[in-house]
């Protein structure tokens, strides 16, 4: 299966480049910012997980250690090959059907906030179709000012920093992002499609694939749990 550009999508510096323009290389450099735990807190201790749009394992990896099995998908073989110990599905998200049901599925990353709408819808069905009846959604969002707040740059690690150094509208409420990451020894560049949601279109989409918000688990409200709503 060949890795196809998305549109709008693009990526520089060393290393293999996925669709969606994210680096493997500086992935593995990313630093978790407390996200295992938020997940430990909000689910049932050794649920089945699938974790949607893995990447490297950052997430993965740190799941595995506190007893979850995890199935891990991503459409970028590159990425995949860094995960280690869990179940992996190379597949991009909005066309993934296992034919399974998993506890809690997980769609981090503000995958949410796909340009196309129809790749959200499909995102959010896939979510719904792999979830239990009595499962868990978890969904990471952007705060409803990062797009505004912005040139913004902030550390990333020991020695890194990331910089969203622009934001620029591109017709029909969707924004082009432009990211960098600067190390020591390396750099690079993510441009990628972002929709901004406010609550209530948040929650829209949701309701359109059979989601329903149960809980907000972070104060900044950007860590989602839902269930689904009984068809």
């Amino acid at each position: 299966m060949a890795d196809e550009r998305r549109n709008g999508y693009e990526g520089t510096g060393p290393g293999p480049i996925t669709p969606d323009g994210c680096a493997v290389e500086m992935y593995e450099r990313l630093p978790l910012n407390g996200e295992p735990e938020v997940i430990r807190k909000a689910v049932p201790a050794g649920a089945r997980i699938l974790e949607l749009g893995c990447g490297v394992g950052r997430m993965t990896h740190p799941l595995l250690d506190l007893g979850f099995t995890v199935t891990a998908v991503d459409e970028s073989a590159e990425m995949l090959a860094r995960v280690r110990g869990a179940r992996t599905v190379r597949s991009p998200i909005e066309r993934l059907d296992l034919g399974e049901r998993f506890d809690v599925v997980l769609l981090a990353s503000f995958l949410v906030h796909a340009g196309d709408p129809a790749v959200r819808r499909g995102l959010l069905d896939t979510c719904r179709r792999h979830v239990a009846d009595d499962g868990l959604v978890l969904l990471q969002r952007e705060g409803e000012d990062w797009m505004r707040d912005v040139p913004r740059e902030r550390p990333l690690g020991r020695d890194g920093l990331v910089r969203v150094a622009s934001v620029t509208p591109v017709g029909d409420g969707v924004n082009s992002v432009h990211v960098e990451y600067e190390f020591p020894d390396a750099r690079w560049t993510q441009t990628f499609l972002s929709r901004p949601l406010d609550t209530a279109a948040f929650e829209r989409a949701l309701a359109e694939s059979g989601l329903a918000v149960d809980a907000h688990l972070t104060e900044d409200r950007t860590w989602v749990r839902a269930r689904p709503v009984p068809h």
